[in-house]
């Protein structure tokens, strides 16, 4: 492998020469573009700690898995279910605004934390397998991991096309919308367990917390209008991650690294024209 040259065409051919990148950059695709999505709405919910949280519990229900010697995978979707579930139960009173939810997501949080270290320290082998659920290892995924990714978008995007109306309501104004007869609980734990598929992802439990909450709310300062966001939102997932595998192709350096930098980067450049311009309308 050579270095990067000022051959735009080259360079992508040299890009998409080995298998294991045409699976990456096809697994990123999938994933950027379910994080997009959701992860609108979780920024205009204001969910973003309750996405922290579903996003971290996945180590230590991966170190359940190991300890207790079945799949690390199926332990980290048994602890996320459960972390959606006992958010969207009990911490989403209405009255309490989102100090109920705020309460429930940070006991939940650090209850699972506990319980990784605690597994963690029982386990006696080695705890790379669950090591890979916390930094993912896009870059050396399986015919069949794309393929599953895939699915697993598709149902995300079905279940997120049906309930984006009454979510949008609900996010908006929940209280109008309860009073209407919109179901906002039943929405709230069907949406968190929506976020719960982006945590199982290859891309690793960190980075999916940055591809759900950073291009979401960098889109909410270039556009208000919800499905305009929706769109940029997904398009800045989707440059992000293209650009990050990119990168880090041509480089020693992790993924994840160039990904979150490139995200972060565009948030804090969006937020510093926004309050230039409000200062020079003033």
């Amino acid at each position: 492998m050579t270095g990067p040259s000022w051959d735009p065409v080259a360079d992508l051919q040299q890009l998409l020469e080995f298998h294991f990148m045409q699976n990456a950059l096809v697994t990123g695709t999938f994933v950027a573009v379910l994080a997009g999505a959701v992860g609108y709405f979780i920024v205009l919910r204001g969910q973003s700690f309750a996405a922290h949280t579903l996003s971290q519990v996945g180590f230590p229900g991966a170190a359940a898995g190991v300890l207790f010697h079945t799949s690390p995978l199926l332990g980290l979707l048994a602890f996320c279910t459960a972390s959606a579930l006992g958010i969207g139960f009990l911490g989403r009173g209405l009255d309490a605004g989102r100090r109920s939810e705020s309460a429930a997501v940070g006991t939940i949080l650090a209850f699972s934390l506990g319980l990784g270290l605690l597994f963690y320290r029982l386990y006696a082998g080695s705890a790379q397998g669950v090591y890979s659920f916390l930094f993912g290892s896009i870059l050396g995924i399986s015919d069949r991991d794309v393929v599953i990714t895939g699915l697993v978008a598709a149902a995300g995007l079905a279940a997120l096309a049906v309930i984006a109306r009454p979510l949008l309501f609900g996010s908006v104004d929940a209280d109008v919308a309860q009073a209407r007869g919109v179901p906002v609980r039943g929405l709230s734990i069907a949406f968190l367990a929506l976020a719960v598929a982006q945590a199982v992802q290859i891309v690793g439990t960190l980075l999916i917390f940055a591809l759900l909450v950073t291009p979401a709310a960098a889109a909410q300062q270039l556009s208000a209008s919800p499905w305009l966001g929706v769109a940029l939102s997904v398009g800045l997932a989707l440059l992000f991650t293209w650009l990050g595998l990119a990168v880090a192709y041509f480089t020693i350096y992790p993924v994840g690294f160039f990904i979150t930098s490139f995200a972060f980067g565009t948030y804090l450049l969006l937020r510093l024209g926004r309050t230039a311009l409000r200062a020079s309308a003033a």
